[in-house]
């Protein structure tokens, strides 16, 4: 399976086929919100919700691939990961891209 942030793969023809999105959303927790605003108070890296952040997109990743292979696509184009909010208690991650089929 082929994730290209482009509009091409491999610089070999393609045929488009649908949109595809997917989403992921984790669930922070009381004691790393209470760590985390200690940090964005003091200052520093914000090392667990980096890694939460870093996790849910994995996932959200990995479901898009999953709905692509399950189409019958090659890969997908014109990736885009978006995540529209973290607030605390949650992250939110939106991943979506083209499928396509080489040609």
């Amino acid at each position: 399976m082929i994730l290209s942030t482009s509009d091409q793969a491999d610089d070999r023809p393609i045929r488009r086929g649908n949109l595809l999105h997917a989403n992921a959303i984790s669930g922070a927790n009381i004691i790393r919100d209470m760590r985390e605003a200690v940090t964005n108070t003091i200052g520093g890296h914000m090392t667990r919700y980096e890694s939460l952040l870093d996790k849910t997109i994995d996932r959200a990743l990995q479901e898009l691939t999953r709905r692509a292979e399950a189409q019958g696509y090659d890969g997908l184009v014109g990736v885009r990961i978006v995540h529209p909010t973290i607030t605390t208690g949650a992250i939110a991650v939106v991943v979506f891209g083209t499928g396509f089929n080489f040609a």
